[in-house]
């Protein structure tokens, strides 16, 4: 399984992975400076979670390693992989309808709370690196 061994790194193609679901203790990265913005990332086996100038951007548990993640004005994109089924919550607009793809499935359109959180289930046990892609409506 991959992980992100330097916690939070930026792409060739502008992306960014974060995170390593391998650590067995909390390990984190603050003030990492990405497009004008200040990422944080706390990782380790039982969760992962990035924020954006102090703001939610994503949590998994338990913890995950996330590959190209992108954001652009439709949505988000990235690569997940773990060791077993992970929860994943997403900071996007608030009360915004999205389509979710999972794996290259359709998961179906769902609508963020007044605080803009999107939950998805990946399937990740024995799986490897899944896509998900999350588009606005």
């Amino acid at each position: 399984m991959a992980a992100v061994e330097q916690l939070l790194r930026i792409e060739e193609n502008g992306s960014i992975s974060f995170g390593n679901h391998t650590l067995k203790e909390k390990a984190k990265l603050e003030d990492f400076k990405y497009n004008g913005d200040l990422l944080k990332v706390k990782t380790y086996q039982t969760m992962t979670k990035l924020e954006r100038n102090g703001m939610f951007l994503y949590e998994s548990v338990p913890g995950t390693s996330v590959f190209n993640f992108k954001e652009t004005e439709d949505g988000i994109t990235f690569e997940v992989e773990g060791l077993e089924d992970a929860q994943i919550t997403i900071g996007l607009e608030d009360e915004t309808e999205y389509e979710v793809f999972v794996n290259g499935q359709n998961a179906g359109q769902m609508k963020t709370n007044l605080g803009g959180k999107l939950n998805v289930s990946v399937e990740l046990a024995g799986a490897g690196a899944v896509p998900v892609c999350v588009k606005k409506k």
